[in-house]
């Protein structure tokens, strides 16, 4: 997963696949989903995701984990 912020043009994209070929792109006002052929989500930007977050969006990030262990 990557997350990206792109100050110039207030941009903040979530990539949850690399590597993949969009097949549509669907926007809800202003937050766009792309989607691969077989349904899973590639991505998520937010336009103008200063105006709908904070000023700066990755200025209050706080990113975890957590894993748990599936018992057969």
């Amino acid at each position: 997963m990557r997350i990206e912020y792109d100050p110039a043009h207030d941009l903040l994209n979530i990539e949850f696949v690399s590597e993949e070929t969009i097949a549509e792109s669907v926007e809800f006002d202003g937050v766009i989903v792309d989607y691969a052929k077989d349904g899973r989500i590639i991505s998520i930007e937010i336009l103008d995701a200063g105006k709908r977050t904070t000023k700066d969006p990755l200025e209050f990030i706080d990113f975890s984990i957590v894993k748990e262990k599936v018992v057969a």
